[in-house]
């Protein structure tokens, strides 16, 4: 019982860092219907951002939590401006351009971000400092520390204000009159460019967010960090319903949850055959199943208020 409430807090964590990506996936596809395969990218960035300005100031006697706050705020402003120039340089001119164009490009934004990020700070792995207690909290025979309390009150306050800015704020409503006709939304006075790279920049800094606390949970920044979970963060949005706010982070925790159970139980289910190593198999047999049986995802895509 012990290994299996501490693998379900291991996976609310891991989920919750997939939720916050996977919402950067979903809000831009609800906006103008794709894919950006860079967005694991620009986690990376953010976590290497981070980790430039922790490092640059560890020496200042700022406290942790200080240091963390002003290293999120770069990483968010970096990452926004990054992602604001893919969007204004490498989709807006295929905007009108048949599909594959636009995800061929995606894909090779990646691979040039993962190229700049080796030039910039090197290949190797880099150790990202403690920068929160450590000190675990006991929860039965399960273990949580300060960082992971900390990732799901983030992605809890981030999805409570998501939904708020979508429903309820003049940028969302003209969020959604752009992603059902951008046409029309424009001759109502909405300005679909602006919305679209907004939607681009809110993206980036969840990408951001979720990067840091990525880097702070497991400890250590590297250029190629960002590829595995943001693959995974799609395949969380594609099973929850991609286009949905609340799918991506149902999906995301599931997944997380998924990925867990299954590393702590796959060596016993398989007589050994297998290990945790494995892990990473499971968000992809996720994927194969969601396709098949359901592929609008377990809560579907709601048309009218995509974003």
């Amino acid at each position: 019982m012990d290994t299996f409430l501490q693998q379900i807090i291991n996976g609310l964590v891991l989920g919750s860092m997939y939720a916050l990506v996977a919402l950067g996936y979903t809000m831009v596809y609800g906006i103008i219907n794709l894919i950006n395969f860079a967005h694991g990218e620009v986690l990376m960035v953010g976590a290497l951002t981070s980790w430039t300005v922790v490092t640059a100031l560890q020496g200042a006697g700022l406290p942790g939590w200080l240091l963390l706050v002003l290293s999120l705020a770069a990483a968010i402003v970096v990452c926004a401006l990054l992602n604001f120039t893919i969007e204004k340089i490498a989709y807006r001119p295929l905007r009108n351009a048949p599909r594959l164009a636009p995800l061929i490009t995606a894909m090779g934004m990646s691979l040039l971000l993962q190229t700049l990020a080796m030039m910039i700070w090197k290949p190797s792995t880099k150790p990202y400092p403690i920068l929160l207690p450590s000190e675990p909290f006991f929860l039965g025979g399960a273990v949580i520390n300060v960082t992971q309390i900390l990732i799901l009150v983030i992605t809890a306050v981030t999805l409570f204000g998501l939904m708020y800015l979508v429903n309820r704020t003049k940028l969302g409503r003209a969020m959604r009159a752009t992603a059902e006709n951008p046409r029309v939304a424009a001759l109502m006075g909405v300005r679909p460019d602006m919305v679209i790279s907004a939607t681009f920049v809110i993206g980036a800094a969840l990408a951001a967010l979720a990067g840091v606390m990525y880097a702070a949970n497991y400890g250590s920044v590297q250029h190629t960090m960002g590829f595995l979970p943001g693959l995974k963060a799609f395949t969380a949005a594609v099973f929850g319903g991609i286009g949905n706010l609340a799918g991506a982070v149902v999906g995301g925790v599931l997944l997380g949850l998924i990925e867990a159970l299954g590393s702590g139980y796959i060596g016993a289910l398989t007589g050994g055959v297998l290990g945790s190593q494995y892990q990473d198999i499971f968000a992809f047999i996720v994927l194969i199943l969601v396709l098949t049986v359901r592929p609008q995802g377990l809560l579907g895509e709601r048309v009218a208020d995509r974003a």
